[in-house]
């Protein structure tokens, strides 16, 4: 009710400033403790997870509010991406609300203040309890993309619950060549010896602008290298028909917008592993009745982000109870029953 009322004069602010306020004022504000596990709980690549829904990265970039995050009813939250070095990202204005569409487009490209900040950050928040997940990248400028990869899964294996390896963003040039069938298996290979046989699961976020061929490919090489989970999907560079001034700015499209393709990604990996590896559905997930869509089309955890700036910081907790009332409506007990079940 209140983010609803302040919402028109937080729109009155240009995006990237409404989003920094937004990060400040979690840091100012207590939020509670993490979700404790209840009729939702669910097991994903050797993870408890209290709830199925997690905080997409993107919001949190430096890791500067996971637990906050916790505290507003995320049964996960994924920090990041995050880069070696420090680097300011594309020029502004790279964020855009498209408010007629319920969208958002961005070209942020992997703006953040480098690993080592990170890695100091979330060390602090070492014995806490709550799954945080750290994304990964690549800088923009690195002349060996794999070697920024695998530096990044050694520096943040002891910090994370999961390590996600984003080859999806389309904001840094030449960055989804890396789910290439070729580029792939090199790239996470690296990434798997570098993270160690003890490190924590890795899991693997791909675009939703895939060809078949290239989700048989990616299928097959996760399966192989047994990931832990594929994160199905990232932000599109396709442009359904949109109603905002702002439709024709180059970026990533999430939200609304995004919810038909990301569903029908998540069906087209699904069938492609045969059931054999855990799905994550990300992409225009608003409300329980989405994430129950998506979680029954056969996501074993859902994410969201874009549907916060519409929404406000009560919809983790009003997803969640309607995800409760779905579970009873459709006679499951257990998430894990309704995985895949449509």
């Amino acid at each position: 009710m209140l983010f609803r009322l302040i919402r028109p004069l937080v729109y009155t602010l240009d995006p990237e400033n409404a989003h920094r306020l937004s990060i400040a004022a979690l840091k100012a504000v207590s939020v509670g403790a993490p979700p404790r596990p209840g009729p939702l709980a669910t097991e994903v690549a050797g993870l408890a997870f209290p709830n199925p829904l997690g905080m997409a990265a993107g919001f949190d970039k430096d890791g500067e509010v996971p637990d906050a995050l916790l505290g507003l009813g995320f049964g996960f939250a994924e920090v990041g991406s995050i880069t070696p070095r420090p680097q300011e990202g594309n020029p502004r204005p790279r964020l855009f609300r498209l408010t007629e569409d319920r969208a958002v487009i961005n070209r942020m490209g992997f703006n953040n203040h480098g690993g080592e900040a990170a890695a100091k950050r979330l060390a602090r928040r070492s014995g806490r309890p709550g799954i945080v997940g750290i994304n990964i990248g690549a800088n923009k400028d690195s002349d060996d993309r794999v070697a920024d990869y695998a530096a990044m899964a050694g520096l943040m294996a002891p910090l994370a619950s999961y390590l996600a390896v984003n080859v999806s963003s389309p904001n840094t040039p030449g960055l989804r060549a890396l789910q290439d069938e070729g580029a792939l298996a090199g790239l996470l290979d690296a990434v798997l010896d570098a993270r160690g046989m003890n490190g924590p699961p890795v899991f693997l976020k791909v675009a939703p602008d895939l060809e078949p061929a290239d989700i048989d490919a990616i299928a097959r090489i996760a399966m192989d290298r047994r990931l832990g989970a594929l994160i199905v999907s990232n932000t599109t560079i396709s442009r359904p028909p949109l109603r905002s001034r702002h439709a024709g700015e180059t970026g990533g499209l999430s939200g609304e917008p995004l919810r038909d393709l990301a569903q029908q990604r998540l069906r087209d990996f699904r069938s492609a592993t045969g059931r054999a590896l855990p799905l994550v559905g990300v992409g225009g997930i608003a409300c329980a009745e989405d994430a129950w869509a998506r979680i029954r089309a056969g996501a074993s955890l859902v994410q969201l982000y874009s549907a916060m700036v519409y929404e406000g910081p009560g919809l983790a907790r009003a997803i969640t109870r309607g995800l409760e009332h779905c579970m009873r409506r459709d006679g499951f007990a257990s998430i894990a029953a309704a995985v895949g079940s449509a």
